[in-house]
């Protein structure tokens, strides 16, 4: 099916260029392949760079004090920093999408597509079937790659979920945190502030972010003690349990993300491809996600009389939820 509207697309790009003077005179199509290093690296990295911080939040908290209010107050303005608008599924989408970008041999299968019917041709059906970019010949390892990727993170977010969900118990025992919270409001208008809040890689970092994205490593590993420079991709370990509905990767999902790979790679026209890009960067499915995560979140707050409680909502909604949320699974019947 993708093959026919490809080919309607390649056909009404080519009569569109006939009755376009400048095309017609030049004889070339609108764009063209390029086998050079994309020219738009720096946004893509830019914006994969926030889900790199995200993760170095994450790890910090792993160890950070659990010992008074300022600590979990600290922790909960961390974290919601992140989940304003889209700012963290896009950053996610871009991440994944350089780890996918690892793949050459499924870049060469995009680029036989763009030459056989255009490139133009070819970015129009990735953009508007993202799960078709999971059907080509050498997709598998790329694939993999981001689902291995997204499964490490998210396994980092459950752990530190656990230590908060932990401590939420242990914090009963605490005069401070069984007292009578008094600060509900402030709690609850950090949380609808968030925004204002923006973590910043600095360029060091930055560049150390760049060479482990090219290693193929999860957000995660970049702020694991002793991480390998690089990690041979595995199969991603799905467990069913009984009596549920099948879990299997995301199709439609990861299409989006290795869409995003390739996207990148075809396009000698730098702002055309920031404008397919940057369509496929938003995730509607995931934004509403977050979107309840966040008020979650503030009902939590809202319903919690003691500061240990306070534990307990990191621990389900800003952890827990999120990696929910932006895990590479999806149940199937």
């Amino acid at each position: 099916m993708l093959t026919t509207l490809i080919a309607s697309l390649a056909l009404a790009g080519a009569a569109q260029d006939a009755e376009t003077p400048e095309a017609g005179a030049a004889g070339e199509p609108t764009l063209q392949l390029q086998s050079a290093a994309p020219q738009n690296d720096n946004v893509l990295l830019e914006t994969a760079s926030d889900y790199a911080a995200y993760h170095g939040v994450v790890a910090d908290l792993r160890d950070a004090p659990i010992g008074s209010a300022e600590d979990l107050d600290n922790a909960m303005d961390s974290l919601t920093a992140f989940y304003s608008e889209d700012r963290l599924v896009r950053a996610w989408i871009a991440y994944t999408a350089m780890i996918a970008a690892q793949h050459p041999e499924y870049l060469d299968d995009v680029r036989e597509l763009a030459d056989y019917y255009g490139p133009e041709a070819a970015m129009s059906g990735l953009m508007y079937d993202p799960a078709y970019a999971t059907s080509f010949e050498n997709s598998a390892d790329a694939q993999d790659s981001v689902v291995q990727a997204i499964e490490t993170d998210t396994a980092n977010l459950r752990e530190v979920s656990e230590r908060y969900r932990a401590a939420a118990y242990d914090l009963q025992d605490a005069r401070w945190a069984n007292r009578r919270a008094r600060d509900r409001d402030a709690r609850l208008d950090a949380i609808q502030n968030a925004a204002e809040r923006h973590t910043a890689m600095d360029q060091a970092r930055l560049a150390e972010v760049t060479a482990r994205i090219d290693a193929g490593l999860p957000a995660s590993a970049l702020f694991t003690p002793g991480a390998p420079a690089q990690t041979p991709v595995a199969q991603p370990q799905l467990s069913l349990t009984v009596g549920q509905a099948q879990i299997s990767p995301d199709r439609a999902r990861i299409g989006r993300i290795l869409s995003v790979a390739a996207l990148e790679d075809l396009s000698a026209n730098p702002a055309r491809s920031r404008e397919v890009i940057d369509a496929l960067l938003s995730d509607p499915v995931v934004e509403r996600c977050l979107a309840w995560v966040r008020l979650d979140l503030q009902q939590c707050v809202a319903a919690g009389h003691f500061k240990y409680e306070d534990s307990f909502c990191i621990a389900e909604h800003a952890l827990l939820d999120v990696s929910r949320c932006i895990g590479a699974s999806a149940a199937t019947n």
